[in-house]
């Protein structure tokens, strides 16, 4: 039985010192294709560990139902690190952060009007209980005390960001405890009076997150615990981005500098991210502080292996560090693996056309409902919720309000767009209704949960009302669209003078050749705001509005022959065509 074990503030490992230099990589944001290709330029880079967290409502997507399979395979990425050679340290608590949809909760929790997560709340704690028992059992095998390559593992996750439930983290430690973990269980936090008091466990190392400035850090740590080894179990070397902000960047020498004075310091480190890999369909997070931000499909991070896996300046001076600090030639680590072919494609047109509004009927199953109500009383998760109802006239000069929208509406009046009101933007849109009244469609779409801090707890939709004026509209037709496929979706050629009509959303579909399959780059020039489908799989949002530009559309989901791909566009288009180019531009 092999055990990290702590022994005068240092990890030790088969009773020799290590020092732990790991990087995140999340399985749940690369294809499984690529795994083994990630994890070999991590080991290459001179890391000697893995870590990830692990999604809960990627495991367990519809209460009860759950998945381990594809890229849910945490299992395969595990044996597939240990392959390659390195330590593992999972992070698989209730609740991840990780800018990921809801912070990893599966969205079918807010069906619970009177639960209150991340506490001893009974009927939380029900649904934790039962995801353990599907997910641990299946974990144990891979822990180093069973031969595995996992040393440890994570009880919550920065929990004194968020509260100060001690009864709980106890809880938390023991469901792992009980159900067979007995490798090292650690905490990780900010380094703050605040976040260690509330995130510890007295008899469990204690480890903490940040990205400069670690002589403080660490001082601050050791009023806490002096006698612990030191790890920074989060390394912000890079940053994530908004909708609607800059690309984020940071020096590479600058990086890899904090990196050597933590490494010369004795100190452990798990660098936040290694590689972020990318937010695949629905599944980004979004920020709350003074507003609503969700995050872009893209988790590049600014990291040392890009978005697509390439190696960066960043990967470069992070490795010489290693290299220097283990007193060796950069010639001596472990060789990389070949890159991985780009290719561009090339134009693609887009030759078939559907309105959304037109096939509501085909593509969803409409329900009548008092008020309108959000997503999760419907039993959905992701995607797009349309809500309609007949407005009496005449009406002239009334203002329409969404109260508490979640998160962007596009108000159409007689199939007319009217105007689009955003969360971040809640305003009011005019309207003049005829004598003979009007048919009020508001396409609404779910642009992530929050993902960190007090406004976790997120319903998507219209969570309140609509008013014209103060006079609450009643009587409603809903559309939910989860749309997990557009198989339902009934094209037509695109007539010249329709293609791109204005502000309308619009499903358009087109095919492309591939004789030799590589990683390539969806390029969206003249497109507004939506999603895009290869084969079937949904790669995730783009927005005029930016940073990102691209999307990252991975080898693996391209086949030789014939290629589909299907654009939702929920406003307009110069052209219907895109282009796959062989670089990415994330803005």
């Amino acid at each position: 039985m092999t055990q990290l074990k702590i022994a005068d503030k240092q990890f030790q490992w088969e009773d020799k010192p290590l020092q732990i230099i790991s990087g995140a990589i999340h399985y749940f944001r690369v294809v499984p294709e690529y795994w083994e290709d990630r994890l070999l330029k991590l080991k290459a880079c001179g890391f000697n560990t893995v870590e990830t967290y692990l999604a809960w409502n990627l495991h367990e997507p519809e209460e009860g139902e759950f998945c381990f399979e594809g890229i849910a395979d945490v299992e395969r990425f595990v044996r597939t690190a240990e392959k390659v050679g390195l330590h593992v340290i999972l992070r698989p608590s209730p609740y991840i952060c990780a800018e990921w949809e809801f912070g990893g909760l599966p969205s079918w929790l807010l069906r619970y009007s009177d639960m209150k997560v991340r506490c001893m709340d009974k009927l939380y704690l029900e649904k934790v209980d039962r995801y353990y028992d599907e997910l641990i059992p299946r974990l144990v095998p891979l822990l180093s005390t069973n031969g595995g390559p996992v040393i440890a593992v994570q009880i919550e996750n920065e929990y004194g960001s968020y509260g100060n439930d001690d009864e709980y983290i106890n809880y938390s430690k023991n469901a792992l405890i009980s159900r067979g973990v007995d490798v090292m269980l650690f905490t990780s936090d900010g380094p703050t009076d605040g976040m260690l008091q509330g995130g510890t466990v007295p008899d469990v190392l204690a480890t903490v997150n940040f990205g400069s400035r670690p002589k403080e850090a660490f001082e601050k740590f050791r009023e806490y615990r002096p006698d612990e080894p030191l790890m920074c179990m989060e390394y912000w070397n890079g940053w994530f981005d908004h909708w609607l902000k800059p690309h984020h960047t940071r020096d590479a020498q600058e990086v890899a500098e904090v990196f050597n004075e933590m490494l010369q310091a004795g100190a452990s480190v798990n660098f936040y991210m290694f590689h972020g890999g990318t937010n695949f369909g629905f599944y980004n997070g979004a920020n709350y502080g003074d507003k609503y931000e969700p995050t872009i499909t893209s988790y590049d991070y600014d990291s040392p292996l890009s978005e697509c896996g390439d190696i960066t300046a960043k990967f470069e001076a992070v490795r010489s560090v290693v290299a220097n600090f283990k007193g060796i030639d950069v010639s001596e680590l472990p060789e990389l693996p070949a890159p991985l072919p780009k290719k561009s494609y090339g134009t693609v047109n887009l030759t078939e056309q559907a309105d959304l509004l037109d096939q509501l009927n085909q593509i969803s199953d409409p329900v009548k409902r008092v008020t309108p109500v959000p997503m999760e009383e419907l039993g959905q998760s992701y995607g797009f919720i349309v809500y309609s109802t007949q407005v009496s006239g005449p009406r002239s000069g009334e203002g329409l309000y969404i109260q508490e929208l979640r998160d962007r509406a596009q108000v159409y009046l007689d199939g007319v767009y009217q105007g689009t009101v955003e969360r971040w933007n809640p305003q009011s849109l005019p309207l003049q209704i005829p004598a003979g009244g009007a048919r009020l469609d508001i396409v609404v779409e779910n642009m992530g949960r929050v993902n960190y801090g007090p406004k976790l707890w997120d319903h998507k939709g219209i969570t309140e009302g609509v008013r014209l004026n103060n006079q609450f509209l009643f009587d409603w037709t809903i559309y939910p669209l989860p749309l997990k496929d557009t198989s339902k979706v009934t094209f037509s050629d695109i007539a010249g003078s329709e293609a791109g009509r204005t502000d309308r959303p619009n499903f358009y579909k087109g095919e492309f050749q591939v004789d030799e399959t590589a990683d390539t780059f969806v390029r969206l020039d003249g497109w507004g705001k939506g999603v895009v489908w290869i084969n079937g799989y949904n790669l995730g949002r783009y927005w005029e509005q930016g940073p990102q530009v691209t999307l990252y559309l991975p080898a693996p989901l391209l086949k030789e022959g014939r290629n589909e791909i299907v654009i939702l566009e929920l406003h307009h288009t110069e052209k219907p065509q895109i282009e796959l180019v062989d670089k990415p531009d994330l803005g």
